[in-house]
């Protein structure tokens, strides 16, 4: 009888596997110091081959390691210069998200505006008490061209997704706004509005805008919220009703 070695029959690791979890290890030790403090945020790395016998790790696994956590914004490789700590800035780390977004399909879309409508009304809400005259001057101006791109679905897009960003970035929540940031996927915003264009329903949509800057205006949080959950808990319905229609 053949004991079970908790591998199957020809699943034996391979090289690659290996290689893979090396990686892993080098990652996960790179990331130990920068989470200690060891390295901060702009300092530059020990040479390769110091960092590596620190670490205990092949050369090559360190070189692997690197180049995956220059992809995450993690790490800066400045050619004859070194290899430096990024600033870690919010914005900077959660970058990515935004693309990923874009590539998440159908229900799953419907997922992340469920936690838009958990997010959204609670920023909005508390940009009603930070916001500054500058930042309302720039709600609208946006809410102009808005107006003004009438059936430019991709202009609404770019004016739509530039409003948001002004309201959740008076939270002063970096971290907040990079997340929210990424969560509103221009493919879904695209998806919303061509379908407000096509039921000639932009006017409704440009409405709530209209009152979230009205209840940032008025500094009342709780108006503020319930306009933002308004706005939201329509897109939803709208892109709900697009995804429903098939590929647009």
């Amino acid at each position: 009888m053949v004991r079970d070695s908790g591998l199957a029959l020809g699943c034996f690791p391979t090289q690659e596997v290996v290689a893979l979890s090396l990686t892993d290890d080098a990652i996960a030790r790179i990331r130990g110091l920068i989470q200690s403090g060891e390295l901060t945020p702009g300092s530059r790395l020990p040479p390769e081959n110091q960092l590596a016998a620190q670490l205990g790790i092949s050369r090559n696994s360190m070189r692997e390691a690197v180049k995956a956590l220059q992809f995450a914004r993690v790490l800066d490789a400045r050619p004859g210069d070194g290899t430096y700590v990024t600033s870690l800035a919010p914005d900077l780390l959660l970058a990515g998200l935004g693309s990923a977004v874009d590539l998440l399909r159908d229900d799953t879309l419907l997922e992340i505006m469920e936690i838009r409508s958990m997010l959204e009304p609670a920023a909005t809400s508390a940009a009603a008490l930070r916001i500054t005259g500058e930042q309302l001057a720039e709600l609208e101006f946006l809410l102009g061209r808005m107006r003004a791109a009438a059936a430019d679905a991709e202009e609404l897009v770019r004016y739509d997704m530039e409003f948001h960003r002004t309201v959740v970035a008076a939270t002063g929540n970096q971290s907040l706004t990079s997340v929210l940031d990424g969560l509103s996927g221009r493919t879904a915003r695209a998806r919303v509005w061509r379908g407000l264009l096509n039921a000639d329903a932009a006017a409704t949509t440009l409405a709530e805008h209209q009152a979230i800057y009205d209840a940032l205006a008025s500094g009342d949080p709780e108006l503020a919220r319930a306009a933002a959950l308004l706005h939201v808990s329509s897109s939803a319905r709208w892109l709900r009703h697009a995804l429903a229609e098939g590929p647009m």
